[in-house]
């Protein structure tokens, strides 16, 4: 793509507005508990005090609206406390420049860092270190710079009480996430009837998981409906595609294959209600002709083998999700949907809880993450060294423009920078945009107006209140909110507005422009990376389906652990590949040694090879079955090569599976050999055929693998 076309296509994704479902009641919370931060801090200590601590409260309630499972009040006291600090500190060194400078820097490329642990810590940080820029101008000295730190931090405390005195759905994103999950299952059940070999996307049951992380303390709080469906859920997935694929003895067409259908619409009908049970908490809703489904007879007499298999199997886990999703109701509901479902149970042992590192021991887990990316090709690196180069350079530049109020520069810069290309020219344009339309709006009001500082303050509010409502809509039309609410606050501080609307619309296009410049001057492209996530996820996969092989081989020491860490593995490295894609079809960078068809047909190939190990784990033999002989050399080989794989394809070769053919022949020849040793009428271990015939389908894949990115 030319300079040219990815300047347009991040221009026009960044002034981009989209309808979103609204969320009006933690708006006006938020904006409420501005409001009363302001009106304290007006009372007791006057307005340029209020400025201060408005901004650490306006800070607070953002800091909440970002996408984390932690608990909001958590969230609100750590932007506070933390801007309160940098506050602090930023006035102590701001008399002396090269001091500041060297906090800043500092302070900039921490919080470039950040995006290691996350998003949501590089947001915090980076909106710290920018209003922290503002923040630092409005003390006179080192008690009232104190003075506005405590405030700002007191503005944390007021938006954390009133999450925890006013609560809005309690544990609502959890529940929105563990629904989400289970309605992309029930979608995936309803497109199976139609394409037995779909492709499911992974990514609600990754954003389940990361929803379900607790600590001791929230497990113990948590609704008895998030608790127990997750597990459940996540194994429906390859029983569901188990049934549906021909390849495992369903034909096409016939009976067999229409009460497949039936079976696959009756779950697809049970998992939505138990999706709505869980987003709503109220008792599961079972729809009467999905359980007839479930219950009738026809079952056990149109299917034998592994589609029989399956097909109990499903009903006993959509028996366990309904049953967890009925959460805290009467026995004798849940006794009802475990009989509706025709639950067949089987005895495990209770799972622990998801664990999650509690605040105290978040501190060590977010420096590991940060001492990871300190290294050469990282792209955090990269995002951390930028951050801090434009931040110094753009203070310095504001300082020796006539202009005043130099911080607007760097304050912009930092604002929308981000470690992607596409994410901060669009926002670096739409920066500029909103702030444009938001002051201008502002000054027109003022002018038109002239409020005292009441009003301006009461002005400030409503910006507020609309940036919070209005902030999923677009960067663009909350940064027209931002520009609005900056615009009062400072009048209501005794800034000259006049000066002030010129100098922001001014310095806020010289600091997206530094912005723009600084990546394309030192750029962490992903297109050039291509080849190494592909590899990875190469990698995974074959170690996902070398794991299931790995259960045939000694089921009564299998370890489901090593399974599930494969499987994780596989989703994550799926997600970094799909995501890498998207980057790199918006840089200016041309391709690297992989074309958009090979990475088209590659991708498609790791799906259906992922997809093949997921059937084989809907079938991993109990613990009192045989042992497949011979199994755990082939999955050996298979997981030798594709490590070796991925490293070809990070090398720009093509990989040779002929490793992996001669040992499935040799495994097939001793087969046989023991199958006309054995006595006659005996029967192979359960799972020998499977294991045959699913290992032949994973090399088929790996061989078009190979093809697809020669092409």
């Amino acid at each position: 793509m030319s300079w040219l076309r990815a300047l347009k296509e991040t221009a026009r994704s960044g002034l981009k507005i989209e309808r979103r479902r609204l969320e009006p009641l933690i708006a006006v919370r938020g904006a409420a508990g501005l409001a009363l931060v302001i009106g304290v801090a007006l009372a007791l200590f006057g307005p340029v005090v209020a400025a201060s601590s408005a901004f650490g409260a306006f800070q607070a309630a953002i800091a909440t609206f970002q996408r984390s499972w932690r608990p909001r009040p958590v969230l609100a006291l750590v932007s506070g406390v933390s801007l309160g600090v940098t506050t602090f500190l930023g006035y102590v060194t701001g008399p002396h420049l090269p001091l500041f400078l060297l906090l800043l820097i500092t302070w900039t490329f921490l919080a470039g860092l950040a995006w290691a642990a996350g998003p949501t810590g590089g947001i915090i940080a980076a909106s710290n270190v920018a209003i922290m820029l503002v923040t630092v101008t409005l003390p006179t000295s080192v008690a009232q710079a104190a003075l506005h730190g405590a405030m700002i931090m007191f503005g944390g405390v007021v938006q954390a009480a009133l999450i925890v005195l006013f609560p809005i759905r309690r544990w609502g994103a959890q529940r929105d996430a563990l629904a989400d999950a289970l309605a992309a299952e029930a979608d995936y059940a309803r497109r199976l009837r139609h394409d037995p070999v779909a492709h499911f996307d992974p990514v609600p049951l990754m954003l389940a998981r990361r929803a379900a992380a607790v600590t001791a303390r929230e497990a113990r709080r948590r609704p008895a409906e998030l608790h127990g469906s997750r597990g459940p859920a996540e194994r429906i997935r390859p029983v569901l595609a188990s049934l549906a694929d021909p390849a495992m003895g369903v034909p096409a067409e016939g009976p067999e294959r229409d009460r497949v259908r039936e079976l696959l619409a009756a779950a697809g009908s049970l998992l939505d209600a138990a999706a709505r049970a869980i987003r709503t908490g109220h008792p599961v809703k079972l729809p009467a002709p999905a359980v007839a489904a479930l219950r009738t007879p026809d079952t056990g007499a149109l299917l034998t083998g592994p589609p029989l298999r399956a097909a109990d199997r499903l009903a006993a886990l959509l028996s366990d999700v309904i049953e967890a999703a009925e959460g805290d109701g009467t026995k004798e509901e849940r006794a009802g949907a475990e009989e509706a479902a025709g639950a067949i149970k089987d005895s495990r042992p209770p799972a622990e809880h998801h664990r999650r590192p509690g605040l105290l021991r978040l501190a060590p887990v977010i420096l590991r993450a940060m001492r990871r990316e300190v290294h050469h090709g990282s792209p955090i690196l990269r995002h951390a060294i930028r951050l801090a180069a434009v931040a110094g350079v753009g203070y310095l530049l504001g300082r020796l423009l006539p202009l005043g109020h130099g911080y607007w520069a760097p304050m912009a810069a930092v604002m929308v920078m981000r470690p992607e290309f596409s994410q901060t020219y669009s926002r670096a344009v739409a920066r500029f945009g909103g702030t444009l339309v938001g002051v201008f709006l502002a000054s027109a009001i003022v002018e038109a107006a002239h409020p005292g500082t009441g009003p301006l303050a009461a002005l400030a509010v409503v910006c507020a209140l609309l940036m919070y409502l209005l902030m999923r809509t677009g960067y663009a039309v909350a940064q027209a909110c931002v520009g609005a609410y900056v615009v009062f606050l400072l009048g209501m501080a005794g800034d000259d507005l006049g000066q002030t609307v010129f100098e922001r619309v001014l310095l806020t296009l010289g600091g997206g422009l530094l912005a723009m410049i600084s990546y394309a001057v030192y750029p962490a492209w992903e297109t050039p990376r291509l080849r190494t996530r592909l590899g990875d996820w190469l990698r995974a996969d074959g170690r996902y389906a070398a794991a299931v092989v790995d259960q045939y081989a000694d089921p009564a020491e299998r370890g489901q652990d090593d399974v599930r860490q494969a499987l994780l593995a596989t989703r994550e490295a799926r997600v970094a590949w799909q995501e890498a894609v998207a980057t790199a079809l918006h840089e200016p960078v041309r391709h690297r040694g992989l074309s958009h068809a090979a990475a088209d047909a590659t991708q498609h190939t790791l799906a259906q090879l992922g997809r093949v190990a997921m059937l084989l784990e809907a079938h991993i033999p109990r613990s009192e079955a045989r042992p497949v002989p011979g199994a755990a050399a082939l999955a050996d080989a298979l997981r030798r090569a594709t490590d070796r794989g991925a490293k070809a394809v990070r090398e720009r070769r093509v990989p040779d599976w002929t490793p992996v053919w001669e040992a499935l022949e040799r495994w097939e020849a001793e087969c046989r050999a023991r199958e006309e040793a054995a006595e006659p009428g005996a029967p192979p271990p359960a799972g020998t055929g499977l294991v045959r015939n699913n290992v032949a389908l994973l090399l088929d894949a790996l061989e078009d693998f190979s093809r697809g990115l020669d092409s």
